[in-house]
């Protein structure tokens, strides 16, 4: 007699401004791997949010020029988002919280107006990273002044690999942890993987068959232009902003899906892949990690082993 291993359980909930997905191989174990995920959105809000006044990151910011002691959460952040600069050389940089601000996303992305008439101020390259002074012994941290940080994208990134492998030891079940484009598998998987469809928006994700991968461990990221766009002075804007600069990058890649040995490293190769551009290819040769870019015009790039887009629906997680 063969017995038929339970369909995995599911858990969708608003968090961080996108949507938490949690899967589980054993539906018994939803309820704990959920409250360990909710009590990981929960620290990294308090921790991280650029939107909270009483955040640390907002009082980190109102040191900007002055040594500030921070938090063992707060440090492990920035040493995560400090790697992902290293790793992208400097194509995903914290130190562009400022020109997100000008560009208009000084609130919650549901809070920015979609269409405003102000013109945009003159463009400011980043600080940089490398002006970061930060001691990970005494957790003493100084930034340039007039600087602030922007954790956002590393810091669910490395939300969802902490609530994934953590959720997965507490159960000792295959975990499934998905936040907006970030996703992070811990744990024994189902037999093929967590069927993963990719999609433009995770939100809206297509109902039939598409392209899709499996999963089995590690993370996936997906990082694009369509979805968290809005109007300033006549110009279509997106969240992804080009440290060099600091305008929003060019729109040479409508998404970049990438995976890697975590979700941190596939966020941070994907987001820099979105502000390289066409120098993108070049960067992701070097990481040699599978990677999926899709043009405007909808014409596929796959690099690094990343198969050839399958046309069966995806039941699992998605993108």
């Amino acid at each position: 007699m063969t017995t038929r291993a339970p369909a995995p359980a599911r858990s969708v909930f608003p968090a961080l401004g996108t949507t938490a997905t949690l899967l589980v191989t054993d539906p018994r174990a939803l309820p704990d791997a959920e409250a360990v995920l909710r009590a990981e959105l929960t620290a990294v809000d308090v921790t991280c949010s650029r939107f909270r006044p009483d955040s640390e990151l907002s009082r980190v910011n109102l040191t900007a020029g002055a040594p500030t002691t921070v938090g063992e959460r707060f440090a492990g952040a920035l040493q995560d988002a400090l790697r992902a600069a290293r790793l992208t050389d400097g194509a995903v940089d914290p130190t562009v919280g400022n020109a997100l601000i000008d560009l208009g996303y000084d609130r919650t992305f549901a809070s920015v107006r979609p269409d405003d008439a102000r013109p945009v101020p003159v463009p400011r390259a980043a600080p940089g990273w490398r002006r970061i002074v930060f001691d990970p012994r005494t957790r003493v941290l100084r930034l340039p002044p007039r600087t602030r940080l922007d954790l956002g994208a590393t810091a669910k990134a490395r939300t969802a690999d902490r609530a994934a492998r953590l959720a997965a030891m507490a159960t000792g079940c295959g975990v499934l942890v998905g936040l907006g484009g970030d996703l992070a598998a811990a744990g024994p998987a189902p037999r093929g993987g967590w069927r993963v469809a990719l999609a433009d928006d995770h939100a809206r994700p297509a109902t039939g068959p598409g392209p899709a991968v499996a999963v089995t461990a590690g993370g996936l990221a997906t990082s694009g232009v369509r979805v968290r766009t809005w109007r300033r002075a006549g110009r279509t804007l997106h969240h992804i902003v080009d440290p060099a600069t600091g305008e929003p990058a060019p729109p040479v890649w409508r998404t970049v899906t990438v995976a890697a040995a975590t979700c941190l490293d596939a966020n941070a190769v994907s987001t820099a892949a979105v502000v390289l551009g066409d120098r993108a290819v070049g960067l992701l040769r070097s990481t040699a990690l599978p990677a999926r870019l899709v043009r405007p015009d909808g014409g596929v790039v796959r690099l690094g082993g990343w198969p050839p887009d399958s046309d069966a629906p995806a039941p699992g997680g998605s993108r």
